[in-house]
């Protein structure tokens, strides 16, 4: 007889035994969560990881998966967090609403990290200080400088030669996104603060992939992330230590000529009223987390927008000729235009709809017990709402894989989409403070370069339009940067001439 069947016989009893027990513990839990009428949560649940085996990337197709086999409200667990999955627009218009206050907090992610339980109190400022509607016609007039010299770059470029819009788009937002914050742009050769914009620039290619990176935000180790953070830190930290000497050599005006402050001016004249709340610390987070998110979305909208119009030869026409008929050719369109654009502004909702930036909505944490679709949820669950799924659910949208902007035409469809079929920048007391200017952004910017230019594929075949991962880990970006030819339309060759900057506003508008 062989001595090592007994051991052998043991080990697989063990193994019965170890199943059965688990499956035991697994059919109790699913008892007690019955009578406590809490969500159905997907099989199996295993041990320390809950349900992080099932998961695969992007992430909010597998959830979409997992909401179409078991439901639209489940209860999942990640490690030790329970985590409340939302799928369907009556259960997020429940969180958005009835439950809104409940729903208030923000879960140690992006934002959290970097700003711990202020992010509550502080989020209000660049709502209320640089994305107000009062403040935008002001913020434009540097928005449309810079899209101004985006289409005087890519006028010098051979019309044979592919140009990677991914970098494009990016540039773009930075450069707006630092005068927002700091009153400076660092995507210009003829900058002169050069070696800082070096600096700058080596950052950003880190935060965003941009430079030559295939992705955004790669995935660094622990140690390289930790060196990332640290040069951030500092690079931010100067910038605050440079508006204070101005602010001091100014008697406490740093404002711009236009009367516009920046960020970090808003930031510093709080630090002034209160110093052990809006720290260096705070206001190097509040930097971040604005320069991150706003740049991340919006130029992830635009390249998802001009990536489907070279698939959709079709509705590119439609939409410059669209542009020709209601600016004509004398002038560049201009963001009060955009308002008479219907076409275009249907391509954006339709682009935002297939592809929104941030598929699954920023996560929020309960602060207290509820009730959603019926279902008790325990106080200090992670809502997740996946809009991804919701936008691309075929019980809501027809045919929802096609890409039809005329589903958005006409008044009643004009605005944003019905109730929360279709809500990318989120809803309620925690929806995108940068909503306002990110939709007069993309609608500008792609605007702009439909009118000025004919656009090609940069090779026969199709425009890939696999999935990646944004910088939040949450957002959905192009895994493959476009790549695209261009060549200016003669009848707009005369308006893409040189000009002075401070010209460029009173050409655009």
């Amino acid at each position: 007889m062989n001595p090592f069947l007994p051991q052998l016989g043991m080990a697989i009893l063990y193994c019965c035994a170890a199943m059965a027990a688990l499956l035991l513990i697994s059919v109790v839990q699913s008892i007690l969560r019955k009578l406590r009428r809490f969500p159905p949560r997907p099989f199996p649940t295993l041990p320390l990881v809950g349900h992080l085996h099932l998961f695969r990337q992007p992430l909010h197709r597998s959830l979409g998966d997992l909401s179409a086999r078991d439901g639209p409200i489940l209860l999942l667990q990640f490690l030790s967090r329970p985590v409340l999955l939302v799928s369907s627009p009556s259960a997020a218009e429940e969180c958005f609403t009835k439950s809104n206050v409940i729903f208030a907090n923000r879960p140690q992610l992006l934002a959290g990290k970097l700003l711990g339980n202020n992010w509550r109190n502080l989020r209000p400022i660049p709502a209320l200080e640089i994305f107000a509607a009062s403040n935008l016609r002001t913020v434009f007039s540097k928005l449309a400088d810079e899209v101004w010299l985006m289409l005087q770059r890519l006028s010098f470029n051979h019309p044979n030669q592919a140009v990677n819009m991914k970098t494009v788009f990016y540039e773009l937002m930075i450069n707006v996104m630092t005068s927002i914050i700091a009153g400076k742009r660092y995507y210009d050769e003829n900058t002169a603060e050069e070696e800082e914009a070096k600096r700058f620039r080596k950052i950003a290619g880190e935060m965003f992939g941009i430079g030559g990176a295939s992705s955004v935000a790669p995935v660094l180790s622990w140690g390289a992330a930790k060196r990332s953070q640290a040069k951030r830190d500092g690079f931010m930290q100067e910038l605050i230590e440079d508006h204070r000497r101005r602010i001091a050599a100014g008697n406490g005006d740093d404002s711009e000529a236009d009367g516009r402050k920046t960020l970090v001016e808003v930031l510093l004249s709080l630090q002034l009223l209160n110093p052990p709340y809006y720290t260096d610390e705070v206001i190097r987070g509040m930097m971040t987390v604005v320069l991150a998110t706003e740049t991340d979305t919006t130029a992830g909208i635009m390249e998802w927008g001009l990536s489907i119009l070279l698939n959709n030869p079709e509705a590119l026409r439609k939409a410059q000729s669209e542009i020709d008929t209601f600016v004509g050719h004398d002038s560049l369109i201009c963001e009060s235009n955009v308002a008479g654009l219907p076409y275009l502004r249907c391509i954006i909702n339709e682009t935002m709809r297939m592809h929104p930036a941030s598929p699954l909505l920023v996560p929020n944490d309960s602060c207290d017990d509820c009730t959603i679709g019926g279902y008790n949820i325990p106080r200090g669950t992670m809502l997740l709402v996946n809009m991804w799924a919701m936008q691309n659910d075929p019980r809501i949208w027809a045919d929802p894989e096609e890409f039809m902007p005329q589903r958005f035409e006409g008044p009643e469809r004009a605005g944003s989409g019905d109730g929360l079929k279709l809500m990318p920048f989120g809803s309620g007391r925690r929806c995108c403070p940068g909503e306002g200017l990110a939709r007069r952004m993309v609608g500008l910017a792609l605007g702009s370069l439909i009118q000025c230019f004919d656009w090609e594929r940069a090779s026969q075949e199709m425009v890939d339009m696999s999935e990646g991962t944004g910088v939040t880990g949450l957002g959905s970006t192009k895994a493959q940067p476009l790549m695209a030819k261009c060549k200016p339309r003669a009848i707009l060759v005369n308006l893409l001439t040189p000009v002075p900057l401070s010209s460029a506003s009173a050409v655009l508008e």
